[in-house]
């Protein structure tokens, strides 16, 4: 939804006389539904996350399940989840409709491919990988994180003119610039100390808390911002613990400041998702990913990797790797000056005028 929210923003600056609606979808159409898709991955990725990581490698491109199964499972999507978004889509009448999940899209091309909607669908793919989950031949654009998936679009068939590689859209903020030096002091930070921001998504998962005790109790020479997201029994946790440890340690919650909290961080650690990814390249904040998730958390964590805008590595290695970066200033720099090269920060106004080119192409020439 974030990125959704964020192009949202967009439209507002851009398009003032614009109608914007945001939906979740499974929400809206099936609460049921919701609860059952949502909750089993949540539970899959806490209890399992092998057994979550193989599901997502056997439907990619050529696997077992991106075929048949892929059909099976939208024919069921769409069967519980269309009839009342078909209703929406009838009362609202959407000059264009612009999907942030493969889910919902795999739905809404069912609807236009029944002729219940004849406007353009987008899909803004939110990682930096093509799953098959996201291939269907009613889309009519791609907007893609990076010219480097290109080829991977046209393995699935999708012609080059349906691709659009705008970056995945993160809120207009991350767009701004700051005084790290101001941002650090206004934080109550030390202004010479390197600032290591830690963090574990929305739910607060992965490696969060052993992160924070190797480093808190290793390193006297940096500080540590950290953000829990949801997870405020996590949150408890670590606020009792920061006095004992070495180094300045402040803990948050849910925040609405990251695009501050990253531009005023040396380097990031936490989980890779493809709009925490994005967003890191944004202010060329070099991200240290630790033990990702198996699928799209690993193939975002590749393509970070391989484009040198981050490193991958084994929690037991963080604290010796911390140190060294550290000490490697110039090694620091220069996975700063790749991330912030490769970096689109505009990405949810470029999305946004692409969808405004195709609603009236000569209106916005």
């Amino acid at each position: 939804m974030r990125s959704a929210h964020a192009m949202k923003k967009a439209v507002v600056e851009l398009y003032p006389q614009a109608e914007v609606a945001i939906l979740d979808t499974f929400r809206y159409a099936n609460p049921l539904l919701e609860k059952i898709v949502i909750g089993t991955y949540i539970e899959i990725l806490k209890i399992s996350p092998v057994i979550y990581g193989y599901l997502y490698r056997q439907a990619e491109r050529g696997q077992p399940l991106s075929g048949r199964g892929k059909t099976e499972f939208n024919r069921i999507l769409n069967l519980l989840a269309a009839p009342r978004l078909e209703e929406f889509i009838k009362n609202f009448r959407p000059e264009i409709i612009v999907c942030t999940h493969p889910f919902p899209l795999g739905i809404v091309s069912g609807i236009k491919r029944k002729g219940n909607y004849q406007g353009p669908v987008f899909a803004v793919v939110t990682d930096f990988t093509v799953h098959s989950f996201w291939v269907f031949p009613e889309v009519d654009c791609y907007l893609i994180g990076s010219e480097a998936l290109i080829p991977e679009c046209e393995e699935f068939g999708i012609k080059p003119e349906r691709v659009c590689p705008t970056g995945i859209p993160i809120d207009p903020d991350f767009n701004k610039i700051y005084d790290q030096r101001r941002l650090k002091e206004q934080m109550g930070l030390d202004p010479i100390l390197p600032v290591i921001l830690i963090i574990g998504g929305g739910l607060g998962m992965g490696p969060l808390e052993s992160s924070v005790k190797v480093l808190g109790r290793e390193h006297h020479d940096c500080q540590l911002l950290v953000v829990t997201g949801t997870n405020k029994v996590l949150q408890d946790k670590l606020s009792e613990i920061t006095p004992g440890l070495r180094c300045k340690v402040k803990v948050f919650g849910f925040v609405h400041n990251m695009h501050q909290l990253m531009a005023l961080s040396d380097m990031m650690i936490g989980k890779a998702g493809g709009l925490t990814c994005a967003e890191a390249m944004a202010v060329g904040l070099p991200l240290f990913i630790v033990d990702p998730l198996p699928g799209q958390e690993e193939r975002n964590a590749e393509f970070m990797v391989s484009m040198g805008t981050g490193a991958r590595l084994q929690e037991r290695d963080l604290a010796d790797a911390v140190k060294n970066y550290l000490k490697d200033k110039n090694m620091l720099k220069k996975i700063a000056a790749h991330a912030m090269e490769l970096g689109k920060p505009n990405a949810a106004y470029e999305s946004v005028k692409i969808m405004a080119e195709a609603v009236s192409p000569v209106k916005h020439r």
